[in-house]
């Protein structure tokens, strides 16, 4: 079984190892009111990656590692800031555990992992202590010997660096560290992956840039667009691991991340062509709806936990709480399901394949290269028309089930108009954020109330499932109708805040 920790700390350059007189500054520092000599550890670890090196090229690393107090297998992931994620196995057989296989799959892209760099490290080791004794920080100094695997010829790199690792307590304390440390002439070094540095100084690493991407000139409409991109298929590519291990939120964030891909290479087919995207689009939105079968159970799971909570006891007829919770068991099984499916399929990992390759050699049109200025508020009012087209026919029409369809395409182009003003934001400005806010808002809007009609749906079933078991319905029913008011709220909301949005999409307000 895996076990997850958070790893926080920054890597300084070697002092001069007969000058470390320095280290009784440490004491004071914040909480720390010791330094405490913990002996020397020889650390041996090989690494593992494909043979182009998916890995180590994102910032991550998976070793097998013996010697000192956490033997085993790490993969590390990285994590915003000072911050990187390690998950650990035990020691096993020198093949990788598939739960670690499996969670670096996104990386990978299923390509065969094997040993690419041997790493040994003598490592002279300090806790930073507290007065009651707990470790706060750790200090090492690493003598590091790394020899290449990755061909016969393998090359041989040696050098020497130090870490300061946060065990517990705030962050900030590394902030006192390092300021101790720079009077002292320590400097911070680079913080990347011993692996990363290893291969770097053994073997012809960084990639070059494509051709298609050196043709993008800064600035322009391309320029904006693939900006954006990458962040989005780098966030889907670093949320993998996370929605494997049913992280809370994950499944969220990934699922409106593949929405947001979807939506922005609609948006701007003038920049890239659609001959190549559209085949991507069909995939995103294949794995934006198997995503959504968990996520939405989900959001209905705590619409109808709270409904029911809130409640008085007098109004809560029959056996609601536990029908409630085994309608959620049987729909929770199925969406986890269904998630997990999706992440092993090969169509999910033929679309990690696309979305690489349309970040490294993007299909660029001629317009890519245009103003931004001009490309892209013309793909945003074409949106803003298709929104204009959708939001003015549902709000004609009377309510029912029908204005409630309507309504729910309506949002769905509120979002893709949202989405596009969030890559042209960098480009436009305020006009673009203004947008996006007022967009932001009918979404919202337009989304409670289909939550609402969502949720109606499934009260009627339960409420139907309760009367066949001969249970009492009168608590569904109560439900229904309330979720049915708040429908009817959202409805008459809308107009005025659909009002808003249309005065910030004015072109002449795009253009300001």
């Amino acid at each position: 079984m895996a076990h997850s920790t958070r790893e926080t700390e920054r890597k300084y350059a070697a002092p001069a190892a007969d000058d470390i007189s320095w280290l009784h500054d440490l004491s004071g520092v914040g909480p720390v009111a010791s330094v405490a000599e913990r002996g020397i550890q020889e650390l041996d670890a090989v690494y593992y990656d494909t043979d182009d090196l998916r890995l180590a090229r994102t910032s991550a690393s998976l070793r097998r590692r013996t010697g000192g107090t956490d033997s085993g297998w790490h993969l590390k992931l990285p994590l915003p800031g000072d911050s990187r994620e390690e998950i650990r196995t035990p020691l096993s057989s020198e093949n990788v555990p598939v739960e670690l296989r499996d969670l670096a799959l996104s990386r990978t892209r299923g390509a065969a992992l094997r040993p690419v760099m041997r790493i040994r490290s003598t490592r002279f080791l300090r806790h930073l202590l507290d007065g009651e004794g707990d470790v706060l920080a750790e200090l090492s100094l690493d003598v590091v010997y790394a020899d290449s695997l990755l061909d016969d010829d393998g090359g041989h790199a040696m050098w020497t660096e130090m870490e300061v690792e946060l065990a517990d307590g705030d962050p900030a304390l590394l902030d006192g560290i390092e300021k101790v440390l720079r009077k002292n002439g320590v400097d911070r070094a680079q913080s990347v992956p011993k692996v990363v540095r290893a291969l770097a100084e053994t073997t012809p690493f960084l990639e070059r840039t494509s051709d298609a991407r050196a043709e993008v000139t800064p600035g322009s409409a391309g320029h904006h667009v693939l900006s954006y991109l990458d962040r989005l298929v780098d966030a889907l590519r670093d949320l993998d691991p996370a929605v494997r291990r049913d992280t809370p939120d994950a499944v969220h964030r990934m699922r409106t991340t593949a929405r947001r891909l979807r939506g922005c290479l609609r948006s701007y087919r003038s920049v890239l062509d659609r001959q190549v995207t559209d085949p991507i689009r069909r995939d995103l939105k294949w794995l934006a709806g198997e995503l959504g079968v968990e996520r939405d159970h989900e959001v209905l799971r705590e619409r109808l936990t709270s409904g029911v909570g809130e409640l008085p006891g007098e109004l809560v007829l029959g056996p609601v709480n536990a029908r409630l919770q085994a309608w959620d068991a049987a729909q929770r099984a199925e969406g986890r399901r269904r998630t997990l499916d999706a992440l092993a399929s090969h169509r999910y990992l033929n679309l990690l394949e696309k979305l690489k390759l349309l970040a490294d050699a993007p299909p660029l049109r001629t317009k890519a290269a245009g103003k931004p200025e001009k490309v892209l508020v013309k793909a945003l009012l074409k949106e803003y028309d298709r929104l204009v087209q959708r939001m003015d026919r549902a709000l004609d029409m009377p309510s029912g089930s029908e204005r409630d369809a309507t309504i729910h395409h309506a949002r769905k182009a509120a979002k893709r108009l949202r989405y596009a003003a969030e890559a042209a934001r960098p480009a436009l400005g305020k006009p673009a954020r203004r947008l996006g806010k007022r967009v932001k808002d009918v979404q919202r809007v337009s989304g409670a109330q289909h939550d609402s009609v969502v949720t109606c749906d499934s009260l009627r079933r339960l409420a139907v499932s309760a009367h066949a078991a001969g249970e009492p319905g009168f608590t569904w029913g109560l439900l229904h109708g309330q979720e049915r008011a708040a429908a009817g709220a959202r409805e008459r909301q809308l107009p005025e805040v659909w009002a808003r949005a249309r005065a910030a999409a004015r072109r002449k307000a795009l253009r300001r």
